[in-house]
C-alpha cells in the first residue's frame, strides 16, 4: 500500500462544511505542529458553523496548551483513556497516518474508517483514513492545512481576541515555526517563508509566541537536558547518542513531555551529522527514540533517519523521525549500536 493522496483539498473542504459534528485528533504526545494542526482545523470548522472538537492523548507540554484558549480540546491519559463519546459525522487525523502513533484511539477510528480523513506531510503511514491528503513537500502539517482553510473560505484571522490571540493564523504559525526550527531547518524553503509572512500579516505576534514556546521552560527541564548531555557519546565521530532513564526524571523533577527538543542539542557540534535520544517512559511502559540529522554536506551525503527509525517500527521525515520499543533502555541502546555502526 502506497501512502499517498487519494482525494483533493477541495473535496475535504466540502466534507467539513457539510458535517454537523467533527472530531480532530493527532499523534500521542503532540508537538507544536500536531497541536497547531488540531487547533487550526477545529477553529476553521467553527468559522463555518460546524461543531468540532480536538481529542489529544497526553503528555502535552503546557506551553502548547497555553494556545488553546477556548478552543474545545479533550486531553486524555494514555493508560487511562476515555474514547470520544457521541456520534461524529467526520474524524480528521492530522500530522500522522501511523497506527503506532494512534494506538489509544485506533479502535474508535477502525469502527468509523469511512468517516475518517487524513491530512499529513510524513512519508510513511497506514490505512488510517479512507480519504487523505499527503504532501511531504510541506515544511509542516499546518502548511498543508492552510490550503484546507482557504478552500473552506475562512479568514485566517478568525477567532482572534482583542490581543490577537487564538486565531487560526496563530495555530498555523505555531506548527510552521516549530517544525521548521523557527525557519532554521532544511524544510524551511521559499514557500514556508512566504506562508510565515502571510500569517504575520494576519496578526500573529511572533515574538510573544517565541517567548511562550521557547523561553518558558521550567528549571527542571533544563536540568534534564544536562542529564541527557552528560550521557552523550559520539559514535564513529559523527553520530551523537544520548539516553534518559526513569531515574533522571525522578531526580530532576522533570516531566516526560519536557524532552521535546533535547535531541537537537548535539547538532550544534560541527562533526555531528545525526543525533539519537533514547528515553525510558515508565508511565507508558515503553522506550522512545528520537532521531535527527543534518541536511546533505558539500558532497551530498546525509543520514536518512526516517529509514533508520523504520528499523524500529517508526518513521517521520528524512531529517526528523521517531520510534518506540518495548525493550529496556539498555536493550534498545544495544540494538541501536548495531544499526549505527553501519552508518558511523
Amino acid at each position: 500500500m502506497k501512502y499517498t493522496t487519494n482525494t483533493t483539498i477541495d473535496a475535504l473542504a466540502r466534507e467539513l462544511r457539510g458535517a454537523h459534528r467533527v472530531l480532530v485528533t493527532t499523534h500521542q504526545k503532540p508537538d507544536g505542529d500536531a497541536m497547531g494542526s488540531v487547533l487550526a482545523t477545529v477553529r476553521a470548522c467553527a468559522a463555518v458553523g460546524v461543531h468540532a472538537e480536538g481529542w489529544v492523548v497526553d503528555p502535552c507540554e503546557g506551553n502548547l496548551r497555553a494556545f488553546e484558549g477556548s478552543t474545545p480540546v479533550t486531553h486524555v491519559r494514555p493508560r487511562q483513556p476515555a474514547l470520544p463519546v457521541g456520534d461524529f459525522d467526520l474524524a480528521v487525523v492530522v500530522d500522522t497516518g501511523a497506527w503506532t502513533q494512534l494506538e489509544v484511539i485506533a479502535p474508535w477510528l477502525v469502527e468509523r474508517v469511512e468517516r475518517v480523513v487524513g491530512i499529513d506531510h510524513h512519508a510513511r503511514g497506514d490505512l488510517v483514513a479512507a480519504r487523505r491528503i499527503v504532501d511531504v513537500s510541506c515544511g509542516s502539517c499546518t502548511a498543508l492545512i492552510v490550503g484546507l482553510v482557504d478552500a473552506m473560505g475562512v479568514d485566517l484571522a478568525f477567532g482572534a481576541d482583542a490581543n490577537g490571540r487564538y486565531s487560526i493564523a496563530e495555530a498555523l504559525f505555531m506548527g510552521l515555526a516549530t517544525d521548521t526550527g523557527w525557519f532554521r531547518f532544511s524544510n524551511a524553503r521559499a514557500p514556508e517563508y512566504a506562508l510565515g509572512a502571510r500569517l504575520l500579516t494576519a496578526g500573529v505576534d511572533k515574538n510573544a509566541m517565541y517567548q511562550q514556546l521557547e523561553q518558558s521552560s521550567r528549571a527542571e527541564r533544563v536540568m534534564l537536558q544536562g542529564r541527557a548531555l552528560s550521557s552523550m557519546e559520539i559514535i564513529g565521530g559523527r553520530i551523537a547518542l544520548m539516553r534518559l532513564r526513569a531515574s533522571d526524571f525522578v531526580e530532576t523533577g522533570a516531566l516526560i513531555e519536557e524532552t521535546s527538543g533535547v535531541v537537537n542539542i548535539p547538532m550544534e557540534i560541527s562533526a555531528v551529522r545525526a543525533a539519537v535520544l533514547v528515553v525510558e517512559d515508565m508511565a507508558a511502559g515503553i522506550t522512545k527514540l528520537s532521531f535527527r540529522s543534518k541536511p546533505a554536506d558539500a558532497h551530498g551525503n546525509f543520514i536518512d533517519v526516517n529509514e533508520l527509525a523504520a528499523r524500529f517500527g517508526g518513521g517521520g521525515h528524512v531529517h526528523a523521525a521517531g520510534a518506540k520499543q518495548t525493550g529496556t533502555v539498555d536493550e534498545v541502546i544495544e540494538l541501536l549500536r548495531v544499526s549505527l555502526a553501519h552508518l558511523a
